[in-house]
């Protein structure tokens, strides 16, 4: 019986370590990473979740919604700070996008509960209200694409051993992590909307698997171009980030506690 208690005890004072080294070593990312990449990741995911309320394209082999317009930011911000800060760095910086992101959904929804005598507001109103369950996929679907393709960015750029800090390891890294993340990410969200509560909540309107498929695919590769194009400017901010020596105090509070 005391061996059990001393064992909870201890499981108690290692949990309770772990947050705090946690909350310390997030306090100190918050304070190194740039914040102009924090705001453009943090906005685009807001957008992309709005934009996903609009189905752009819809055949019988194809659909796409609003949110390929703006997701290849997300991921090309991600996939800079994964480079210069790690994987796990880019993880906390995704999962506060989102949570910044539900607020916001919850602070449009209650705006557009206020009742007004326009009926002008009618349209605001309902973009701004959103749904529930397309807030919950595009998280879902974020999250986990998010944790995908910061572990893939890492490994790959690890695999890469006689120059890490190259163009040709940054693309490699970048484009296949990206298409891989993206595919997922559209997948997953088509998955939980289009397929499993839109046919409930939308008067029987969703999208095939073929449609979900083809539109991952798709926007995997459109979103893979637009990375292609703004890669090289995410590539001179990592190059100017190291001479200026951005964020030093996280990179050796890592290397302190990684020993």
């Amino acid at each position: 019986m005391k061996n059990k208690k001393r064992k909870n005890k201890s499981a108690y004072h290692a949990v309770r370590q772990w947050l705090r080294r946690e909350k310390e070593e997030t306090a100190v990312l918050l304070r190194c990473i740039p914040a102009t990449v924090v705001s453009l990741f943090v906005v685009s995911v807001i957008c992309m979740n709005l934009l996903a309320n609009k189905t752009l394209v819809q055949t019988y082999w194809i659909a796409l919604d609003g949110g390929i317009l703006v997701s290849w930011l997300s991921f090309m911000c991600m996939d800079m700070i994964t480079k210069y800060f790690g994987p796990k760095a880019s993880n906390k910086i995704a999962i506060l996008a989102s949570a910044i992101n539900v607020l916001t959904c919850l602070i449009f929804y209650v705006a557009s509960m206020i009742p007004s005598n326009a009926d002008d507001y009618t349209a605001l109103d309902e973009l701004l209200g959103g749904t529930w369950f397309i807030l919950l996929g595009s998280t879902i679907a974020f999250l986990a694409s998010a944790a995908i393709n910061n572990m893939l960015n890492w490994s790959i750029g690890n695999a890469f051993r006689k120059n890490p800090d190259g163009k040709l390891a940054f693309a490699a890294r970048t484009y296949i992590s990206t298409f891989i993340g993206q595919f997922l990410d559209n997948f997953i969200f088509s998955v939980i909307v289009f397929v499993g509560f839109a046919p409930i909540y939308w008067d029987g309107f969703h999208w095939t698997l073929l449609q979900c498929a083809s539109c991952a695919l798709t926007g995997a590769v459109a979103e893979l171009l637009m990375e292609i194009a703004f890669s090289p400017i995410g590539y001179w901010m990592i190059q100017r980030w190291k001479r200026q020596k951005i964020g030093q105090e996280y990179l050796e509070y890592q290397m302190i506690h990684s020993v």
